[in-house]
């Protein structure tokens, strides 16, 4: 019998004690999903702590414990060490980010890449076509890539700080490909990763699919901050980190040399699995002092270093290099056989021939100079607060108040002819006071579109 009464104590969950079946755990952790997915607990609710729900349902605590362990490597839940345990703030719905564009709305949410800049690749294509080899590139040979194709991904790299051999490379189906094979490769379900607060969606998505916990680690200007992902790791066991040092998506946010040497030394000490996907090196590195090179060079055998060509070459390309260490390198290259058998070489020819034919400069210098014009017009409409975030970045974090119900926003802005994304869509852990925007700039047909979509952002907004 529970030992304390509970007619008129108010709890913020109480199931339904006649729907519970054997084995108990299973069961209360279906109904606690249930009411997620249905809406009946909001996210950011915080649930009734475990002694006092075991009490309510006269269970054990350990049968509680399991149940919302459940829930909690599913991604519906979160626990924050002192202070209980919340409903995720994305647990009941997708927030994976496609470009599946609405008639007659300017988009400024899917983080397109300047789609202008493809009559170069459709000049490359039909040279590529015409190869004497191209039948060769239809077969099922060389699953991590051809030789010349990965001489080629090493020569691009090489500007980047990336310096290794064709045995620690292997091509992929684009940079969301690579983080699947990474998450499928190193880590079981129930496994943590340290990210930071705000993160790229669709690794949240992926997470969750895997049934990876993702650790939200606190940071600043400068990128997460180590103090904070130390004592994560102290109270709990954490396996993995991930990391976007060369642009956060969504913050902007670059990580100095310094404050990644500081990361680094957490991130030995604690043997954690870096996955650092390094998309937007293509913007910082040799322009940004403050950049240097990619983690990967302090941590080669715990790392892995994503860099995709979807924002620098071509997004319908999907091409993404893979680097890693000796220590990896088995267990990748089996998750890359296993879930692609391999990627098109076709594809891969024709970023190959981009990049020895000098093409890919090219198009990586129109691309740095629309992001300074889109970035000087988004400027004009939201002052950017100086050294704050890239100054080159394809999309831009806007800070917002009194806009704290995230749909209702999204929804309102749709109506009034714009697509944005609001910041819980990127919250990896618990809900903050702090509201944002992250608002594309390299996905409208023109510039003259991007300043009518700022313009109806800006007087939605005031």
């Amino acid at each position: 019998m529970p030992i304390n009464s509970f007619e008129n104590y108010p709890m913020s969950w109480k199931p339904d004690k006649k729907a519970l079946n054997r084995p108990f755990y299973k069961s209360l952790a279906l109904l606690l999903e249930q009411d997620v997915i249905n809406g009946f607990l909001a996210p950011g609710t915080k649930l009734p702590p475990q002694r006092e729900l075991a009490d309510f349902l006269d269970l054990n605590f350990t049968t509680i414990t399991r149940a919302y362990k459940i829930c909690e490597v599913k991604g519906l839940i979160y626990a924050v060490t002192g202070s209980g345990t919340f409903v995720a703030p994305n647990a009941a719905r997708s927030i994976t980010i496609s470009a599946d564009k609405t008639a007659n709305l300017i988009e400024l949410g899917f983080v397109a890449s300047f789609e202008q800049t493809n009559a170069s690749v459709t000049e490359v294509i039909q040279k590529v076509v015409n190869k004497s080899y191209v039948e060769q590139l239809l077969n099922y040979n060389e699953p991590t890539g051809i030789l010349h194709q990965k001489t080629a991904a090493l020569n691009w790299m090489e500007s980047f700080g990336i310096h290794t051999d064709h045995e620690h490379i292997a091509i992929v189906s684009g940079a969301q490909n690579a983080l699947a094979i990474a998450l499928a490769a190193l880590f079981e379900p129930g496994n943590r990763i340290a990210t930071d607060l705000y993160t790229y969606s669709n690794f949240i998505e992926l997470a969750k699919m895997f049934h990876i916990q993702l650790v939200p680690i606190l940071g600043d200007e400068f990128g997460m901050l180590p103090d904070e992902l130390e004592k994560q790791c102290s109270q709990i066991n954490i396996h993995g980190i991930f990391l976007m040092p060369s642009c956060c998506n969504p913050t902007t946010v670059m990580i100095p040399e310094f404050r990644k040497q500081e990361l680094a030394e957490v991130i030995r000490k604690h043997r954690l699995i870096l996955i650092e996907d390094d998309i937007h090196a293509f913007l910082t590195a040799g322009i940004i002092s403050e950049y240097q090179q990619p983690m990967f060079n302090s941590l080669p055998e715990q790392s892995i270093y994503i860099c995709g060509t979807s924002k620098s070459l071509c997004s319908g390309l999907r091409v993404a290099y893979m680097v890693y260490g000796d220590a990896l390198r088995e267990k990748i290259q089996r998750a890359i056989f296993n879930i692609n058998v391999k990627t098109s070489s076709l594809d891969a020819e024709v970023i190959t021939e981009l990049i020895l034919s000098g093409k890919a400069h090219e198009i990586v210098s129109q691309k740095k100079l629309l992001a300074l014009t889109v970035n000087d017009i988004y400027s004009e409409y939201f002052p950017i607060k100086q050294n704050v975030g890239h100054p080159l970045s394809f999309y831009r974090w806007l800070p917002i108040q009194g806009f704290n119900d995230a749909f209702q926003l999204e929804l309102d802005l749709k109506r009034q002819g714009i697509r944005v994304f609001h910041s819980d869509r990127f919250l990896s852990g618990q809900t903050t006071p702090d509201k944002y925007l992250r608002i594309a700039l390299a996905s409208t047909n023109s510039l003259d579109e991007l300043k009518i979509g700022l313009s109806i952002l800006r007087k939605y907004l005031n």
